[in-house]
């Protein structure tokens, strides 16, 4: 769908997201290191926050973030554990299983961080899965036109 907004045309996508000129307003790499450890953006990134949460690959976005914000600790652990415990293999297994239990942790509560997320930016509750649900939707209808023709009838 095409939108004109002071004399710049928006194309506005199935996850709602607005590309002003085939582009989107970013957060800086300071302001999204800042956005992944809980920070709340400035207004003008909202259409950006809502593709973030609601894109194709939301689920590895959402990993991303949670690995990111272990990162400091862990590294401080292996380093603490290397070099003052000496045992290096035992170091690396510890830093492994955190991070199998942070992903683990992070990846089953993705639905309502990610809506909770959203609600901080004044979506409504629910919105984030409902826009996944939409596009999910859309794609499985283009998939079952291009693959899933009826056979003919004899």
């Amino acid at each position: 769908m095409l939108l004109t907004l002071a004399g710049r045309t928006a194309t506005i996508t199935t996850c709602g997201a607005r590309f002003y000129a085939g582009w989107m307003l970013r957060p800086g790499p300071l302001r999204w290191i800042a956005y992944q450890y809980g920070r709340r953006l400035p207004d003008r990134y909202r259409d950006w926050v809502l593709h973030d949460a609601t894109c194709r690959t939301w689920v590895l976005r959402v990993l991303i973030r949670g690995l990111l914000q272990i990162a400091p600790l862990g590294v401080v652990l292996f380093l603490g554990l290397g070099v003052l415990g000496g045992a290096w293999p035992i170091a690396a297994g510890a830093l492994l299983l955190g991070v199998l239990v942070v992903a683990r942790i992070v990846l089953t509560s993705s639905v309502d961080s990610v809506d909770s997320r959203l609600t901080k930016y004044g979506f409504p509750p629910g919105h984030g899965s409902a826009v996944r649900r939409q596009r999910d939707a859309a794609a499985a209808e283009r998939y079952r036109a291009v693959w899933r023709k009826d056979p003919p009838e004899s």
